[in-house]
């Protein structure tokens, strides 16, 4: 039938009616574009359907902890093909900030989009990211706190029960060549100091805009109010300071462990990944620092995830 309308069209111009023979050539055209246009919806369709095909998801989960008292609620992101094909995966804890929760990571930022494009593309390899929650149940009184504090236990509970729970339920390889650990603000800092306490666990650690270390707090107007608490256990576990008094055979641990300090130029904590960064040097400890455009915010982390999930595949395709 095609054939018949081409013919049709060209016999036009055997005649001497120009506007009829332009009405039919504009038809032709048009008819052209109409069966180019049917392809291109359906290339955009068959992409489509193969970019969704490739999406990882995020799911709820929680676990009680003994150790606190209490539920913990957590996300995980789950890769395209978990459910499916039955095998182990490395792990990735991705720590949340001061004033945020386990929900922060897939609410405030595109965690699973840039984990599913850097995946699909593989700059990362397939891994599961477990993203805890580290607040406190008395949130009037008690901020998140990722260190053991008073009447709340989270560094305890987070090595003797969260992570061996949930690496056997959702099948993680659970070494620690594909075990690595990051996060922002709060979380980088505690990213650090697991990494610090426990190198045999963890083979990178990556932190954003990371609170290492601060002054010893001032008690607050009523007594050691929740500021005071949780500053007061960023003083305790302070990574300068670990680093600064590590011994030869702790620094020898370090060693082992890929270290990562990414922080924006207009960051009020700047100082403290450049100081990492120097007693790294001093000590022989490898390391590596970004100080890149930016701030204090999730346009940075979202920036920094892209670089934190590559990093820490490297260790994960050995």
């Amino acid at each position: 039938m095609i054939l018949a309308e081409e013919e049709r069209i060209l016999s036009i111009n055997k005649t001497k009616d120009v506007s009829l023979t332009v009405f039919y050539q504009t038809s032709y055209l048009l008819f052209k574009i109409y069966k180019m246009s049917k392809k291109l919806i359906l290339s955009f369709l068959i992409c489509f359907s193969s970019l969704y095909s490739w999406a990882g998801k995020v799911v709820t989960d929680s676990i009680y902890s003994t150790v606190l008292g209490s539920t913990v609620l957590y996300n995980v992101y789950l890769p395209d093909g978990f459910e499916t094909e039955g095998r182990k995966f490395p792990v990735v804890y991705l720590l949340h900030g001061l004033s945020n929760t386990y929900r922060t990571w897939n609410d405030r930022s595109h965690m699973k989009e840039i984990a599913d494009e850097l995946i699909e593309s593989g700059e990362a390899t397939p891994m599961v990211i477990i993203m805890p929650n580290a607040g406190h149940p008395d949130v009037h009184h008690q901020w998140n706190g990722f260190f053991d504090m008073p009447g709340w236990k989270y560094e305890t509970f987070f090595f003797s029960e969260f992570l061996p729970a949930v690496e056997q339920k959702y099948r993680i390889i659970g070494d620690k060549q594909h075990r690595a650990i990051m996060g922002l603000s709060m979380g980088g800092g505690a990213s650090t100091v697991y990494c610090q306490k426990h190198p045999e666990m963890f083979s990178s650690s990556y932190a954003m805009s990371a609170w290492l270390t601060c002054d010893k707090p001032k008690e607050g107007k009523n007594g050691k109010d929740k500021l005071y608490l949780v500053t007061q256990s960023v003083n305790e576990n302070s990574t300068i300071d670990f680093l600064a008094n590590a011994d030869k055979a702790t620094i020898e641990k370090l060693r082992t462990v890929r270290w990562f300090y990414d922080c924006g130029d207009d960051d009020p904590d700047m100082g403290l990944s450049v100081n990492m960064h120097v007693l790294s040097m001093y000590n022989g400890i490898k390391d590596e620092l970004r100080i890149r455009n930016g701030g204090h915010n999730w346009e940075y982390w979202n920036s920094a995830l892209r670089l934190a999930l590559p990093f820490a595949s490297q260790d994960f395709r050995k």
